[in-house]
């Protein structure tokens, strides 16, 4: 009788997983979605206010894409120096100093006279913005326990695409509310609301039980460290460098189908609806469905699966944009599977990369393999700038951006599966 009373209590369904995770756990989750949330809130303003910077400074597009490079390098910077700081300092601590950077130096954004200033400002919030990936994702993985991981990992980064969607109802009703001058200062400024929320975190959020335990190992053993520069050894080398290049092909990808496939729509296609608040939040919506999906089929499949079947829809989309005729009306409704598969392929790379280093060396690991993609990843928009001048760039888009995939599904192929693994000190 009463064994079958308490085999009925127990949660069940999708997200019974959730229901059952400590009080601990549930604000170690909720710090990172929100604190993930904000950053892409604050990161995606740019995107929102370049038109009006274009129009009010006289900005070039070169002026604008400059500014967008240099964000994506500091970033990447910042996300390994992050890691190595997590390993030395804790994962809570640095991602209190990550959100609180990006913060302040997103309000100076707000308060730029000039293009250099703009550019400074937005290069040093870079800084943050790489680095709260990193200790959120590596915190929020050493806290869930193995079988749930990648769904906790994967909703955390679900928070990207609702910080999104947060920016562009901010800039809507900044713009509805005031002139455009003003406007696009007032939605930098409204950056500092990330720095309330260390508040919460100082307070009710701790350091992983394993990260702990490697701590005190230290301190017996003389506070001897490992080196950040020990995934470099020739033990660790060949998972580091696998790791990149999957890290590589995920990001090289995005970037390369983000970055183009509107104006290739625009100038060759002629299609008006990339512009619409319609087809923005069929990509929103699309990216928020696909880091779900993603995030319980990276528990159900196995990471390395889940890679493979992200990265070969985010093939065929590509193909499907650049080689099928479409019109207004079929391009709004691709914005959906567009979001959904681009975004979805990141959502299990944050538990992957936790499981594949150990605790001694994890933030450093995850750092640098994650940031070290989005660096070499940065430059796909530009070698298909490049070789739109030799070739079509519908041609160009398809080739870097199933280039950068298959480059993932190869590195997945060859990396060990890790669904499921125990974390150890």
């Amino acid at each position: 009788m009463n064994t079958k009373v308490a085999s009925t209590s127990q949660p069940e369904g999708y997200f019974a997983w959730f229901h059952a995770l400590t009080s601990k756990e549930r604000r170690t989750f909720w710090s990172c979605k929100i604190g993930y949330a904000l950053d892409a809130m604050d990161t995606q303003f740019l995107s929102f206010v370049i038109p009006t910077l274009i129009a009010t400074w006289g900005l070039s597009k070169g002026d604008a894409g400059l500014i967008g490079t240099v964000t994506l390098l500091t970033s990447a910077a910042g996300g390994w120096i992050a890691g190595i700081m997590s390993d030395r300092i804790g994962r809570v601590k640095t991602l209190q100093i990550t959100i609180l950077w990006f913060a302040f130096f997103t309000v100076l954004c707000g308060l730029a006279q000039n293009f250099e200033q703009l550019l400074w400002a937005r290069g040093l919030m870079g800084f943050g913005m790489g680095g709260e990936w990193t200790a959120g994702a590596i915190l929020i993985g050493e806290v869930i326990r193995a079988k749930d991981r990648g769904k906790a990992v994967g909703m955390v980064q679900a928070g990207w695409a609702l910080g999104w969607g947060m920016s562009a109802l901010l800039y809507a009703l900044m713009f509805s509310l005031l002139p455009p001058e003003w406007a696009w200062r007032s939605l930098f400024l409204l950056g500092i609301l990330p720095a309330l929320f260390v508040i919460f975190i100082r307070r009710f959020v701790d350091e992983p039980e394993v990260f702990i335990a490697e701590q005190n190992k230290a301190r017996v053993n003389s506070g001897d460290r490992v080196k950040f520069t020990a995934i470099f050894a020739p033990k660790m080398l060949s998972t580091t460098a696998r790791a990149v290049l999957l890290t590589t092909g995920a990001q090289g990808g995005y970037y390369a189908i983000t970055t183009w496939l509107p104006t290739f729509l625009k100038t060759e296609r002629h299609l008006t609806v990339l512009g619409t608040g319609g087809y923005l939040a069929m990509v929103i919506v699309g990216s928020y469905v696909g880091y779900i999906v993603s995030a319980f089929l990276t528990d159900y499949l196995g990471r390395k699966k889940n890679f493979i079947l992200f990265a070969t829809g985010s093939m065929c989309i590509a193909l499907a944009y650049t080689r099928l005729p479409v019109t207004d009306g079929v391009m709004l409704f691709l914005g959906f599977p567009l979001g959904f598969c681009v975004s979805g392929v990141f959502s299990g790379m944050g538990a992957f990369l936790t499981e594949l280093f150990p605790t001694s060396m994890r933030g450093s690991g995850q750092g640098f393999s994650y940031n070290m993609g989005r660096a070499i990843g940065s430059l796909f928009p530009l070698m298909i700038g490049l070789s739109s001048n030799s070739m079509a760039l519908g041609e160009a888009i398809g080739v870097f951006a199933g280039t950068a995939y298959g480059v993932m599904i190869l590195a997945a192929l060859t990396l060990p599966e890790t669904a499921g693994k125990k974390l150890e000190s």
